[in-house]
This record gives C-alpha cells, structure tokens and sequence, in this order.
C-alpha cells in the first residue's frame, strides 16, 4: 500500500471521541489538552490482542493569534511529521475555500508522554472521561487513532475542531466585516476582489505596508508576510519603490 492510501486509510480509522466544550477564539490564544488512544501495533507480532492494552499519549496543542484564512494556509505549522502534514492537504483539499481563522495561527504540539495501558480503549477512554469532567476542563480532547500514524490522527482532530470552530463561532462574526461571502447553498467562502485577492488578506497587507513606513518592521518582515500569502508578484512594484526609498 502506498504511503499516501497509508494516510488517507489513517484518517478514516480515526475518530474524535471527545472534542472540547470550548471552541477556537478569535481574540486569545488557545491550549488544548489532548488523548491519543490506539491499539498497539505491535500486537499482531507479538500473537497478543490488539485489544487487551491500549497506547496512551498525552500533550497538548497551543493555537496562537488566530486570525481568517482558507484551509490551506494551515500546511505552514511546524512541528508535525511529513505524514501529518500531508494529511491536513489531502483534508484542506476536501474543503479548499471554507472560511476559517488560521491566519498567523502558529500551532505548537508538545508532546508530553506515552503509556501503555493493560486495558481496552473504551474503558480507557471511559476513565479519562471522568478525570475531565473532575477538572471541569472544557480545552481537553480525547482521539481514537491509528498507531505508526498517530499525529495523523492528531492533524484530522485539528482540522476537526478549526472547523467546527470556523462554523460556529468565527463566521457569524467575519461575514459582518465581509471577509467571507456565502454561495446560493449557503456554503461560506472567502470575499475577494476583482483580482482573486481575498479582501482580509489585502487588509493585512495594508497595514504592514503602513507600519513599513513608520520604520515599525523591516523589509524581510513585510516581504515575508506578503510571500505567505502568494501576492510578491501582485505588490513587487509598490515594494521596491518603498525599499528604494526607505534605503
């Protein structure tokens, strides 16, 4: 089986058995405590049952400044395996201009331990379930995923829960700025302008320009920031007038 059928199998198997009560905000970072639960590969080598003992792994995810963007801004987090990162393309690519806040969103995955467990993955699953409710913590996640892919899974629940967040809390609140516009089947998708621009990411780039010229970031910084969003061409001219001038 090829790697990517690898992939895309993974991403089927795995499913979100908890996603937080809370969901992404637009305006504070955010902290997810997550479970990674799967039944050991190893198993069928070992002539035991795949489902007497379960790989538990624990961490958590941070969501820093988000802001709107498509899916495919996303494909810029560090921190994932080659395998992880396909994943989130071949899931941006199923939802390729659906609104969502993952502008400047830097994803940091800390990975904190792995157990194995001499017990299913249900009555796992079960246990952790009560230790969140004890915590009362609405930013915990628990995934049912495949083992030798398991930030796979981890990537499907980010996707997931940005998803579900762009859905409920982040639309009703940027279609007001006319950041997204909505299709005759009410699906969302990003405003641009007569160019193709979306119309957020010409406002961000605005106000680099201006603080480009108060001497409040460098040339690398502005260049960069207009690079992520595929426009150099677009602002080429307007940018070496202004670095002529400023140098």
């Amino acid at each position: 089986m090829k790697l990517e059928e690898k992939i895309k199998k993974a991403i089927e198997e795995t499913e979100i058995l908890l996603l937080p009560k809370r969901l992404l905000s637009t305006y504070e970072s955010t902290t997810v405590h997550y479970y990674i639960l799967t039944e050991p590969f190893y198993a069928e080598f070992e002539g035991k049952s795949k489902h007497t003992e379960t790989v538990l792994r624990e961490g958590k995810i941070s969501w820093q400044s988000p802001k709107l963007i498509t899916p495919y801004y996303i494909l810029r987090f560090e921190g994932f395996s080659e395998e992880a990162k396909k994943a989130f393309q071949m899931l941006a690519g199923e939802n390729a201009d659906i609104a969502m806040m993952l502008y400047k969103l830097k994803f940091i995955k800390d990975f904190e331990h792995m157990d194995i467990i001499s017990l299913p993955l249900n009555e796992v699953k079960q246990k952790i379930e009560t230790e969140i409710e004890k915590r009362n913590d609405p930013f915990c996640a628990i995934i049912k995923g495949v083992d030798e892919f398991w930030d796979v899974s981890l990537t499907k629940f980010i996707y997931e829960l940005a998803l579900h967040s762009a859905y409920f809390s982040q639309i009703p609140e940027f279609s007001k700025k006319n950041y997204i516009s909505y299709g005759p089947s009410g699906i969302p998708y990003i405003t641009r302008d007569e160019f193709g621009i979306p119309i957020i990411a010409k406002n961000e780039i605005e106000n680099l320009f201006k603080l480009y010229e108060k001497g409040e970031i460098d040339a690398v910084k502005l260049k960069s920031e207009i690079d992520n969003w595929g426009l150099f061409e677009y602002y080429q001219d307007r940018f070496l007038r202004l670095f002529k001038k400023r140098n």
